[in-house]
């Protein structure tokens, strides 16, 4: 016991679960991510693609199955009315209001881009569109109410 003794004990326990903000952050977090490795491998010339596991019901032997696909990745920049690139952050199908009636971000040139994504991703994971995510989160979450 005297081993024991020279450390600090404490009654704390690990949380089940991480909180519904944190889990928000990251699943954003993760996406800016795949944009950010997106706009690199455009940049260089190259592809991204992320593998994923699709499970099925083979037909013949009933036995279920896992295969592994591409997941598909559609770039959240496109060229805005006044012909400059502008990045629209999106949470699931719904475009974050970044700012009051401001939804998209200029990109002075596709070189920026992924200097811009980085920002954004640090201030996600800072908590500043906290708000915005939660009210995204929220208009899909009413989409499936009967």
């Amino acid at each position: 016991m005297s081993t024991l003794a020279a450390l600090k004990l404490t009654a704390t326990k690990k949380p089940n679960q991480i909180p519904q903000v944190l889990q928000r952050r990251n699943k954003l977090a993760k996406r800016i991510w795949e944009q950010i490795e997106l706009a690199k491998a455009e940049q260089t010339g190259g592809q991204f693609a992320v593998s994923r596991f699709r499970s099925y019901t083979d037909k013949e032997t009933g036995l279920r199955k896992q295969v592994e696909t591409q997941k598909r990745i559609k770039a959240w920049w496109f060229v805005g009315d006044n012909g400059k690139l502008a990045l629209a952050i999106r949470y699931g199908s719904k475009v974050l209001e970044l700012a009051k009636g401001k939804f998209a971000v200029e990109v002075g040139a596709a070189t920026e881009l992924v200097s811009t994504l980085q920002v954004i991703k640090s201030a996600v994971e800072a908590g500043e569109l906290d708000a915005a995510i939660d009210f995204a989160a929220n208009k899909l979450r009413s989409g499936f109410a009967k």
